[in-house]
């Protein structure tokens, strides 16, 4: 019998990584009949427009829907059409064992349901990745290109939907099908779920010394309480002065304004893509005061930080997350 896969279309979802995972399951029935069906559902039966602005006709209303497999498709705003209805569907369905998955941001919705316990791997769009972990610190989110688990896949979306379905149609059918599979998509290789989803430090920043780069990723990952500069250059044992050489040379910049540039790019993501206050998202960006976080980030993006966000966001108030099965 044919595998039943159903894909739930979040007004605007993204059309690519929503794609990306449907036409590998039509080329897997060419090379062999009948292997996928699937299906599209919307949260009303009408037609439902992506983030691009095309629209693609829905077969049915998600709550008419019993599906064994789903996947929650979304795009910026995952939580927009979040309600109780469609979590006592999801919920229901796991309780009667069906595969859940979410593509692209799709894990807000699984998760805003409580449908991953601590211990489960999911994964979702870097871009999103820090205002998920800031709305459920208990989740063990990933940077990974995809995560399945028994009754749990995410993936990041965009091209990596089909690095995702080529693993589950190797698992099922065999990996000579997967290559076959992908070779009609004309990708070089099948890319593991380990595959990081973004461009190395050293490809995006054009930087190839090692210590620089290592300083770079300890940037990264210390946001919230920002290493002092004597503490960054004996991370990679150099001394301050050598860590701004090195700045200087590569980046044209030096060590404290790169870090404050990064942590105001992680604002703008949780100002634009979170329901957090000001206040927390000054926090979170290791900022000193309110005062002090509005003005840098006006001088960097020409605005406050209260103006940069929709007047949804400005106004809207944040639920609990519930972290349990």
């Amino acid at each position: 019998m044919p595998e039943d896969i159903s894909f739930l279309l979040l007004p605007g979802f993204s059309a690519i990584g929503f794609m990306s995972a449907a036409e590998p399951l039509r080329v897997a029935n060419r090379f062999c009949d009948d292997l996928y069906r699937w299906r599209i559902l919307s949260m009303d039966g009408a037609s439902v427009m992506a983030s691009n602005g095309i629209s693609l006709n829905a077969e049915a209303a998600f709550h008419a829907a019993d599906p064994r497999t789903v996947f929650v498709v979304a795009g910026f705003d995952p939580l927009a059409c979040y309600s109780r209805a469609l979590a006592a569907w999801l919920r229901r369905l796991a309780r009667a064992g069906a595969t859940l998955g979410g593509i692209d941001t799709g894990s807000f919705v699984l998760a805003e349901a409580g449908l991953f316990c601590a211990t489960d791997r999911l994964t979702l769009h870097w871009e999103a990745l820090s205002a998920f972990r800031e709305r459920y610190p208990a989740l063990r989110a990933s940077q990974e290109l995809f995560e399945i688990g028994a009754k749990r896949i995410t993936c990041a979306g965009g091209t990596a939907s089909i690095d995702m379905m080529l693993d589950l149609i190797g698992r099922s059918h065999g990996a000579a099908l997967a290559a076959a599979v992908s070779e009609q998509f004309v990708v070089g290789r099948i890319r593991q779920r380990s595959d990081h989803q973004r461009m190395q430090i050293a490809a995006r920043y054009g930087v190839h010394n090692r210590k620089l780069i290592q300083v770079i990723g300890a940037m990264e990952q210390n946001m919230e309480e920002p290493l002092a500069p004597d503490a960054l250059a004996q991370e990679v044992g150099v001394t301050r002065r050598q860590l701004e050489r090195l700045f200087c040379a590569a980046l044209e910049d030096t060590p404290k304004h790169f870090y404050r540039q990064l942590r105001l790019e992680r604002a703008r993501e949780l100002l634009q893509q979170t329901d957090m206050t000001v206040t927390s998202i000054c926090v979170a960006c290791g900022f000193e005061s309110p005062s002090h976080f509005s003005r840098t980030y006006r001088a960097k993006f020409g605005t406050s930080p209260r103006r940069d966000r929709s007047p949804a966001r400005a106004t809207a108030r944040v639920p609990h997350a519930r972290t349990t099965s």
